[in-house]
Formats: C-alpha cells, sequence, structure tokens
C-alpha cells in the first residue's frame, strides 16, 4: 500500500525512467523489510538465551529454589543423623541402667557372702565341741574347747573389720553411748562417766555399727 501511494505522487515521467525507479523502491522496500525480519529474529533470540543463562543478569533468581531445596535436605539430614545418634545413647544408657541395677542387686545380696563363708569354719568348731560336750564330762577340757571357739569368732570377726568399742570408765558420749540408767558415781572422778557395760558397742572399719548400752555414774 506504500509504494502504491508512492508511486502514484511520482512525476510523469517517461514511462521507462518510471518503470526504473519504481524497480529501485521495491527493492529498497524488500531490503527494509528483511532487515526488520532480521531485527525481529536477533530480539527473540537475545529472550531465549536470557532465560537460558543461568549466570545472566536478572535470572539468578532462578536458582533460589534449587538452593533452597538443598539447604533444606542437607538440615533434614543432619537432623536424622543427630536423632540416630540419640537413639543409640539413649539404648545404650538403659542397658547400662539395666546391668548396673542388676550388679547391685546381686551385690546386695551376696553381701555378707565372705562374712558367712568366714564363720563356716567357727560353726563346724562349735559342732565339734557340742559333741564333745555331750560325751566328756572333763570341766577343763570342755572350758578349754569353748574358749577356742570363742577365741576364733573374735579373730575371725577382727579379720573381717570388727573392733569392740572400750567404753568403761570413759566419759559418757551421746554418738557412741545409749544410757540404759544412772547410779551414783562411787567417787567424784567417775560422774558423768560410764560404769558399766550392759552390751557392747562395734565399730566396722572404724564406722560405729551398734551403740554400746551403758550405765552412767552421776
Amino acid at each position: 500500500m506504500k509504494l502504491q501511494s508512492f508511486i502514484k505522487r511520482l512525476p510523469n515521467f517517461p514511462f521507462f525512467t518510471r518503470g526504473k525507479k519504481i524497480e529501485h523502491y521495491k527493492q529498497q522496500s524488500k531490503i527494509m523489510e528483511e532487515k526488520d525480519l532480521n531485527t525481529q529474529n536477533d530480539t527473540i533470540n537475545d529472550t531465549l538465551n536470557i532465560n537460558a543463562d543461568e549466570n545472566a543478569a536478572g535470572s539468578t533468581h532462578l536458582n533460589e529454589p534449587v538452593e533452597e531445596e538443598n539447604q533444606l535436605q542437607k538440615l533434614q539430614d543432619e537432623i536424622n543423623e543427630q536423632k540416630d545418634k540419640y537413639l543409640r545413647l539413649m539404648a545404650e544408657f538403659d542397658n547400662f541402667r539395666r546391668r548396673t541395677a542388676k550388679e547391685r542387686l546381686e551385690t546386695i545380696q551376696t553381701a555378707g557372702k565372705d562374712v558367712v563363708v568366714s564363720l563356716l569354719d567357727v560353726l563346724d568348731d562349735c559342732d565339734r565341741a557340742e559333741k564333745q560336750l555331750q560325751t566328756s564330762d572333763n570341766i577343763e577340757l570342755q572350758k578349754e574347747g569353748v574358749q577356742l571357739v570363742f577365741n576364733k569368732i573374735r579373730s575371725t570377726l577382727q579379720a573381717k573389720g570388727v573392733k569392740v568399742m572400750e567404753s568403761i570408765n570413759t566419759e559418757f558420749d551421746v554418738e557412741k553411748h545409749e544410757a540404759i540408767t544412772e547410779i551414783p558415781a562411787p567417787t567424784e572422778e567417775l560422774k558423768g562417766k560410764v560404769l558399766d557395760e550392759v552390751m557392747k558397742g562395734y565399730y566396722l572399719n572404724d564406722k560405729i555399727i551398734r551403740f554400746a548400752k551403758v550405765v552412767v555414774g552421776k
């Protein structure tokens, strides 16, 4: 349409000259149309290249979802690893607790095993002394046998850490003594002191295991 309008405005040149002009303008118009088409194709290609190039300016936001997904996956893996360690630690602690409780129960049940085993020999001596008392009328021999049994009991207990508490003629101490009664002191020096022992006190490895029941002078 533009070409036809242009042709109409041409002056009245001879036909030959006018034909050349028309042909020239047709070529020029074709060249311009090809340039426009090439320009449009270049623009489209540049747009496609921008979208395809992940390093192009303005396209970095396209990689953000991928990076966030990788970070979330990394955090999830770390959480799963810590959870696995926690479960393993709890299982080990539970096994340790059960094993410790079992060992403690066994220790309590067999705590006096050594003492009992050591007293079995004394029990054997008691059996022999009893037979001797039944078959012999020799008082001196019987007394000697009984004394041997007593001495063996004392030595066995001392070997296990048992020690007798010395209380007679010592100051009354509420930390060690239990007063059964009070009686007048025979002398002024014995006032407030232990005059008699109803039941002996004992230590086990220097720790009191039984208080002495005593009579105190006043």
